[in-house]
């Protein structure tokens, strides 16, 4: 209880002396408040990206590979497999009755960037006819879909945003020959990568393949999901393993968004040791001019549990405001804002888990610059501290 009443009230004393020290706790503020709102929108940037490779995900998608592959560039699933894999149990029917599966065959190529004329590499995909089906969302925004048997694309925006020639009517290189653009296309709510699509069998052929990569398939609903995976599981001599679309969107996002919050993290860190040790050294000028006073407290009997704890929370009180505000700025200023890491347009998403995580690392902040001037005052004597004020 002692602890309590002598921490408040060295807490009131030490609130009370702020404002005859206006610029230093200025400093202590802008500088958390800069740490905060740097990390937000860093965070903010990988949120956005994870939003933008999951917004077109279905519960009733699934992709078919073979056994035991890592991704779908190591599948191998051969073309009288995958016309199996269409009339399994559970795949939804089209008007027309046919299945709604479309096998892929997946190549990357590279294209030259407008910005820096770097080789940049991203996938051309071969679908086999039912594209329209099985993705509802895609729409072509120029142009029309390329036709079976013939050396023509679709690309979607992000492709001509990036890279010249990839407007409908221009002719893109590949494997000795020329192929026509007939199309450009977005992906619903997502503009989404740089990608393009044309005929299964035209790209098997020009890239001397005889294997699909995988097979996507629209189910009847999702809980067919159950129904589709025990009709393969009971016939070995398919070798196939069944993914939901989001379990393998979410693990590209995963590494995608890994790499933008390790950036963020190490430039939030530089920031907070910054913001740190700048508050630490208020704090310390803070401390050092009222060191007299403290010791004439400690004198009077004022433990050094009230004095690290009051000094302490008085930290903590700076950095709560400047938290609040860093992640108040970053949601004001970068909210839904657009940016173009590797080419990918993304829109910058400050929720309120980010907010929070800002405000913690304010006060973390806080509570490390409070630490260093509050035991540098207790291990002071009382009367080397009387005599040196």
């Amino acid at each position: 209880m002692q602890l309590i009443k002598q921490s408040w009230s060295l807490l009131r004393m030490n609130l009370a002396s702020i404002p005859q020290r206006p610029g230093l706790v200025l400093t202590i503020l802008i500088g958390i408040m800069s740490a905060v709102g740097v990390l937000v929108s860093m965070l903010a940037l990988g949120v956005g990206a994870r939003r933008e490779i999951m917004a077109n995900v279905r519960p009733d998608r699934v992709i078919l590979m073979s056994s035991g592959s890592p991704g779908p560039m190591q599948s191998r699933i051969s073309k009288d497999r995958a016309l199996l894999l269409h009339e399994l149990p559970g795949v939804r029917r089209n008007e027309r009755g046919e299945p709604i599966a479309v096998s892929q065959s997946l190549v990357l190529i590279k294209a030259r960037t407008k910005s820096s004329g770097m080789l940049v590499g991203f996938p051309l995909i071969g679908v086999s006819p039912g594209l329209r089906d099985y993705s509802p969302e895609l729409y072509l925004t120029a142009g029309r879909l390329f036709e079976p048997g013939l050396r023509e694309l679709i690309a979607s925006n992000a492709c001509t945003g990036k890279f010249a020639n990839f407007s409908v009517g221009d002719t893109r290189s590949m494997r000795g020959g020329d192929w026509l653009v007939v199309g450009n296309f977005n992906m619903g709510r997502a503009q989404g990568p740089c990608v393009a699509f044309a005929d299964a069998d035209t790209v098997l052929s020009v890239f001397d393949r005889n294997q699909y990569n995988q097979v996507a398939v629209l189910l009847k609903s999702a809980e067919s999901f159950g129904e589709l995976t025990h009709a393969i599981r009971v016939d070995p001599t398919l070798q196939i393993e069944v993914r939901r679309e989001a379990e393998l969107l979410e693990q590209n996002a995963k590494q995608f968004t890994g790499m933008l919050n390790f950036a963020s993290y190490v430039l939030g860190s530089i920031m907070a040791t910054a913001a740190t040790l700048g508050a630490a050294n208020g704090l310390y000028a803070i401390v050092e001019s009222r060191r007299r006073e403290l010791a004439t407290l400690r004198a009077i009997g004022f433990g050094a549990a009230p004095l690290i704890l009051s000094l302490l929370l008085e930290s903590v009180l700076l950095a709560l405001p400047a938290g609040l505000l860093g992640a108040a700025l970053a949601w004001v200023l970068f909210n839904d804002l657009t940016a173009r890491p590797f080419g990918l347009a993304l829109h910058l998403a400050v929720t309120a888990p980010l907010s929070a995580l800002g405000v913690a690392w304010a006060l973390a902040i806080g509570i490390l610059a409070g630490l260093l001037p509050a035991f540098s005052v207790v291990r002071s004597p009382v009367a080397t501290a009387t005599r040196a004020a």
